[in-house]
This record gives structure tokens, sequence and C-alpha cells, in this order.
């Protein structure tokens, strides 16, 4: 790897932002040079959040990315906005259980993952079927999908992040996090439909 440029969007309440922190902080512990820069939108919970992530072998020049070489899509507006920007070649991977029916570009590879599902079964399987989908969890199993598409960086290294980035107040979820990231890896390596 040289440098790889990732955009990951979707709405305030999904962990956008701490996913890209932990590509970050996963890229740093792996001895790259790496940049994470957060976008919010006014509205905060609910409204429009994005943050891209440059992960290099060399100095980064710039930290803002135009057209990026990874699109991780949390939600139907994001794609829109977002996926006209994919560098041709580049790879899509998108919450199937949010977007349904996309308009795909044909010149990128698209995975789907459907994330918000998976988060949610984890969830139920903990609390004994009794639970709304944890769209917060959906964020870790599409870590585990970009993982396991990418190898952008090594699982234990995506773990360690974890762990270092919880906060005290929240390693309850921790292990549920750790799960999710797992699911994710495992519904591509397993699934039969992953690229669409």
């Amino acid at each position: 790897m040289h440098e790889l440029r990732i955009i990951a969007a979707g709405f305030g309440g999904q962990g956008i932002l701490f996913f890209g922190r932990l590509i970050a902080y996963g890229g740093m512990i792996e001895g790259k040079e790496v940049t994470w820069f957060p976008s919010y939108g006014a509205e905060m919970l609910g409204g429009t959040a994005n943050c891209t992530i440059v992960i290099s072998d060399e100095m980064i020049g710039s930290p803002v990315v135009r057209n990026p070489d990874i699109f991780i899509a949390m939600n139907e507006a994001s794609l829109r906005r977002f996926q006209p920007r994919i560098k041709p070649g580049g790879l899509l991977i998108l919450d199937s259980s949010l977007i349904k029916s996309p308009e795909l570009r044909p010149d990128v590879r698209a995975v789907s993952v459907p994330a918000s599902e998976l988060a949610a079964s984890l969830s139920a399987s903990r609390s004994s079927g009794i639970a709304a989908p944890q769209v917060k969890s959906a964020n870790m199993v599409m870590l585990g999908a970009l993982l396991a598409s990418t190898g952008v960086m090594k699982l234990e290294s995506a773990l360690q992040a974890l762990e270092r980035l919880t906060s005290q107040r929240r390693k309850r979820s921790l292990e549920e996090n750790r799960s999710a990231i797992m699911k994710g890896m495992h519904y591509l390596e397993d699934s039969e439909g992953k690229n669409i």
C-alpha cells in the first residue's frame, strides 16, 4: 500500500466518526502515516456525518479526500452524495439494510452488507430476542467487512484500536463491538452474495 483514501458517510448516531477514528488508529498501530478528518451535519444526531481517512506509507500532504479509493455508505443520502466521487476501479461498501435497490456505477466494485440487520441480530441474541436494531454496532459490522474485503489493516490492529479508543463508560459495549467486527468479516468470507 502506498496511500489509501477512504470516505465513510451516514447519518448522525451511526458511529461514522468513531469508525473513521478506528481505521486511523489501527493504521497508526501498524506504523503508517494517517489522517482523520471529521465532518458533522448541523443537526448532529440524525443529521449527516462523514469523515475522510488517509493511510499512507509516506508523509501525507493533505487530509482532504476528493476522490476516494474506498467509500463506505451507511445510508441512501450518503450514497447519492459521494458515489460519483469514487475513483474508477474503487470499492464501495454499502449497508444493504438501509440502502434498497441502489443505482450503482458500473466502474466500481460494490459490496453489499446488511450491516444494520447483522448488528440487530447480535443485540437480539444478547437480550433474549427483545431488541431494536443497534445502528451503533452496524458501524463495526462495516469495519469487519472493510477488513475482509481490503486487508487495510490486520484484525489484531483493529481490535487493539477498539480497545484503546473505547471510553471507560462504554467498556460494556466492547464485547458486542468485537463480535460485530467478526460478524462483518465472516459475512463477507461466507456469503455468496457479497458483490453486487
